[in-house]
């Protein structure tokens, strides 16, 4: 009644809180600031080898594509490869996940690599203060995107004592606020950072040469020297020492996006960024009267996979170009044997003459810039200096690595006191490796060995301290990892507990009247878990701990304290079990563990749902329902093999092809033609004309993706007319089917079409054709699940297409859980993970293609492209909810009870990728279970949110339905 609906709006309502702390947990957990506070520059006592030096960085460059020779043996980059081979080193820098623009250049220039709170604050703004090159630079001159260099200009808290007086700044911004570019004259401290970006419509996937974005930036840097050829005062601040110039070149990336890596405009931007680098060489070395005292670094911050994305881990896109010559810079070692790599990726790399190749991460490019121009390196880099790059005296090398060595150790002692100050004393244990006397006596050792010139043994010293400290800083940031996991893990495993509890208790028919007995054992039970939770908070208080912290702890407390109390359920059921059929229970517990294991199976390996379709087509006939229904069996069985066939497909690497969005178009309309035409004289004249407007709209959309796709291939840019279809269409979708009749049917055909059209207007390919398969398989399901209940005598075929779904309900009506309610919520999880992952990848970044939004927008905006992303997965899941929706009422059963049995699988599958994250195992590892746990924990709790809206409908009818009954009686 009433009352049990509402008790179950509260009980839905604490378990979509409890799944927001659990879905907020493994950001706490895995996802935290490495950043510490606190740290003492550490700066070189001898003279640096450069006075200046720049950093060029091509966004989006391959190592690949820049070192390997044409086919037929030309070089793409010929100034670039001259360095190399004549007076420069060279070598691969291996990224991390995830490979984008933001963490990549925060590698590059401030030397860590940046938590996944980054993504929050997008790529303009800083979630967390930190240090950089630039900010520990004399002055940084950056000229490029406005998405990246306004995030390296807004530092704060770092006190440096040098920087330009206000007079100068101000002289500067008369000089250089005239020359009609964006200036941004901000400071990390000091206002010494000094950027130039051009407007951020030039981002633009469309533009008929994404290439003027790299030659906007040579440009403006000529001009630059130029006008302070005739300025004293900027004359004279450009030759002050520990000076850093970073030329952001996007033209590669944007070309590679559009194009993909492989086509001609990327190749071509390749070598028009090879001669601006040629150009840029010249102006820098003529400005400065050719002193041998710039150096220069050319680098890029990810690649790119060959269908044009990146975010992932292939080597692709983690594998980037290494250049670097100038002052102080060792020249390349000729090598007479053949180098052997991990991977056959690196394999003819380079061609002959055989250079020397040397690999490094991201982050050790922040210390050899600091090292080069004699600033102290970053604070918060973790970045190893590369030695082999340095030509310089033994002696300057171990200086260096020293200091390198003592700037990762101040993190680690500032890591360790923070952890020692909240952790009690007895429960403290430190990172044995490097207590506080091996600290002193590694840094007395190496101070020594480089005073009595034994620079060699010094180096490896600091090279050894430096990997005990890395250790370190990893060992005390994730301190607290085990004991937060085991709490979240006990907090889960009893909230799934208590569903099965809830479960037995409502369809078990286990009601169990009280007694005093009873409310004896639930107070003492009582006062013990309080007495449980005071001890938690106790220990939580004497260490400082955070607020989350006291969430995550007291959760489990609570949970399990409900479980207990309702622990004779337990009881009952294992007294029971002597009466049920043992082998027939335990059969329905192994089906059960296995079909979990195929679903999570499925999030690794796609394949697996394509065995799970061609299972499901078997239904019927193990049902028997084949002999009841045969032309629905038949339609069932073709629909699941159809749909078997998208999980087959390439998920990502495909080529755009607008023939299957016109295909899928052209199909859907025949289909509406054949169904309006079959079907005129039910549809009521309101529906009529509502469902005939949208197949002109699905015409319209299919229209509009081919002419737009058409039009940037022919570099005419996005017409107007189909940007404002496809920003109307989308828009429309939320109203029209809200306009169709709400006879159950009607509005899923409504709901269906709108959909479709925004699908199509989103697609490049063959996952346009998924929507119809996904629909016929929906609709077969609905019409086979009236057939289940047909044969049990609780309905008739009738009543899909006359059901109004706005009718009060009757009580009268509404059946209890049944041992087929199973089966249909297990059907139901399936299909959402088919619609999920039936043409792509949502745990991986590289499966989307930017070319799916070119429709509604080709100016880069992360969040609109994300946006529109996001709802294209969401409009198959969406597709699923409606079918399972109508199932619910065509089966006269509550809401309540399938989702909770629901609940209790994506429950079962979140917990079971929340125990596969290890701390022993690959970062990509951990990433890939705590993305799928990511995606089971937001489709719970977007179901969550929809059983809450149900269940106040479905109160607010039964309502109205008790008001009507009495008023006639």
């Amino acid at each position: 009644g009433l009352t049990d609906e509402m008790n179950m709006i509260t009980f839905f309502i604490a378990g979509l809180l409890v799944h927001v702390v659990f879905f907020i947990s493994i950001f706490d957990i895995y996802f935290t600031s490495p950043l510490v506070h606190g740290m003492k520059p550490q700066h070189l006592p001898l003279p640096p080898p450069a006075k200046r030096l720049v950093l060029f960085v091509a966004d989006g460059l391959r190592a690949d594509s820049l070192f390997k020779p044409e086919i037929n043996g030309t070089v793409r980059a010929q100034y670039l490869r001259s360095v190399i081979e004549e007076r420069g080193a060279w070598g691969i820098s291996h990224t991390r996940v995830p490979t984008e623009s933001r963490p990549g250049h925060v590698a590059l220039i401030a030397g860590f690599y940046e938590d996944v709170s980054a993504v929050a604050k997008g790529w303009k703004e800083n979630p967390v203060e930190f240090d950089s090159v630039f900010n520990e630079s004399r002055h940084a001159w950056c000229w490029g995107s406005p998405d990246i260099l306004p995030m390296f200009a807004k530092g704060k808290g770092l006190c440096l004592d040098h920087g330009p007086c206000p007079s100068a700044m101000v002289a500067l911004s008369d000089v250089l606020g005239s020359s009609g570019t964006t200036l941004c004259i901000t400071g990390a401290s000091g206002s010494h950072v000094h950027t130039y970006t051009y407007p951020a419509t030039m981002e633009d996937f469309a533009s008929t040469d994404a290439s003027k974005l790299d030659t906007w930036v040579f440009h403006e840097v000529k001009g630059f020297f130029n006008s302070a050829k005739e300025n004293q005062t900027l004359l004279s601040i450009l030759h002050e020492e520990q000076t850093v110039f970073f030329l952001h070149l996007l033209g590669i990336d944007t070309n590679g996006h559009a194009h993909r890596p492989m086509s001609k405009e990327y190749l071509d931007n390749i070598g028009l960024v090879d001669d601006g680098v040629a150009e840029m060489v010249s102006v820098f070395e003529e400005f400065y009267g050719n002193d041998g005292k710039t150096a220069y670094v050319f680098t890029s911050d990810h690649g790119m996979t060959n269908w044009g994305s990146h975010g992932a881990s292939h080597l692709s896109e983690t594998l980037t170009p290494l250049v670097v010559w100038g002052a102080g810079v060792q020249i390349a070692q000729r090598t007479f044997t053949s180098q052997t790599y991990d991977d056959n990726y690196l394999e003819g790399m380079f061609s002959k003459p055989n250079l020397s190749l040397s690999l490094w991460l991201g982050a050790d490019i922040a210390p050899l810039i600091s090292t080069l121009i004699g600033v102290p390196i970053p604070l918060n880099s973790v970045g190893v200096l590369p030695l082999q790059y340095l030509d310089n005296s033994q002696h300057f090398k171990a200086e260096s690595m020293h200091a390198n060595a003592i700037q990762i150790l101040e993190q680690f002692k500032v890591k360790m006191k923070q952890k020692k100050e909240t952790t009690l004393s007895f429960l403290f244990t430190p990172y044995q490796f490097l207590t506080d006397s091996k600290q002193a006596e590694f840094v007395r050792h190496a101070r020594e060995l480089i005073q009595i010139g034994r620079f060699d043994e010094a180096i490896d010293g600091c090279q050894a301290l430096i990997g005990l400290a890395l250790e370190g800083l990893a060992y005390y940031h994730t301190y607290d990892r085990f004991f937060l996991a085991c709490s979240v893990l006990l907090g889960f495993t009893g909230w799934t507990a208590y569903v099965i509890l809830i479960i037995l208790k409502t369809h078990a028919g286990l009601r169990k009247p009280p007694t005093s007995r009873d409310a004896v054992s639930g107070s003492g039970l009582g006062s013990v878990f309080v007495s449980v939770g005071l001890l938690v908070v106790l220990l939580l208080l004497l260490q400082a701990s955070p607020i989350t912290y006291y969430i995550y702890y007291l959760l489990p407390v609570v949970v399990w304290f409900y479980v207990l109390k309702e622990s004779w359920l337990f009881t009952d059921v294992i007294r029971s079990v002597h009466r049920l059929p043992l082998s027939k229970c335990l059969g329905y517990l192994i089906l059960f563990a296995f079909g979990v294991e195929l679903l999570v199976a499925g999030f690794f390996f796609r394949a697996v749902l394509t065995l799970g379709l061609m299972a499901l087509a078997l239904w019927p006939f193990i049902s028997g329902l084949y002999r009841r229904a045969k032309s629905r069996t038949v339609s069932w069985v073709l629909s699941c093999l159809c749909l078997s066939v998208f999980p087959l497909l390439p998920a990502v690497g495909r080529e755009p092809n607008t023939n299957y969005v016109w295909c899928a178009g052209a199909l859907t309309v025949f289909l509406s033609l054949c169904y309006l035409w079959s079907s005129h004289r039910c549809l009521h004249g309101r529906d009529r004309h509502l469902f005939v407007g949208q197949v002109l709209q699905v015409a319209l959309c299919t229209y509009v993706l081919a002419s737009t796709h058409s039009s940037l291939q022919q570099k005419r840019g996005l017409p107007l007319f189909n940007q404002l279809v496809s920003w109307a269409t989308l828009a429309s979708s939320f109203v029209l089917p809200l306009l169709s009749s709400t006879r159950l049917f009607h509005r899923l055909l409504s709901i269906l079409m709108a959909l479709v059209g925004v699908y199509l207007l989103l697609s490049t390919g063959y996952e346009a054709l998924f929507p119809l398969a996904l629909s016929w398989l929906m609709f077969g399901w609905i019409n086979m699940e009236q057939e289940t209940m047909s044969t049990q005598g609780m309905s008739n075929r009738t009543e899909l297409s006359s059901f109004d779904f706005t009718e009060t309900i009757d009580l009268t009506r509404i059946r209890q859980l049944r041992l087929d309610d199973i089966r249909r919520s297990y059907f139901f999880v399936f299909f959402i993970i088919i619609a999920f992952f039936g043409t792509g990848n949502i745990a991986s970044i590289n499966s989307f293609d930017p070319a799916s939004v070119y429709c509604f927008l080709t100016v880069f905006n992360p969040f609109i492209m994300g946006g529109l992303l996001m709802w294209k997965v969401l409009i198959p899941f969406v597709i699923v909810m409606c079918a399972f929706e109508s199932i619910q009422v065509s089966t006269r059963l509550s809401s309540r009870s399938l989702f909770l049995i629901v609940l209790v699988i994506s429950d079962l599958m979140a917990l079971h990728f929340f125990c596969l994250v290890k701390d022993y195992g690959s970062w990509l590892d951990i990433g890939t279970s705590i993305s799928h746990y990511v995606i089971v924990m937001s489709m719970t709790i977007f179901l969550m949110l929809l059983s809450i809206m149900t269940h106040i409908l479905t109160s607010r009818r039964i309502v109205i339905g008790r008001k009507m009954k009495m008023h006639f009686t």
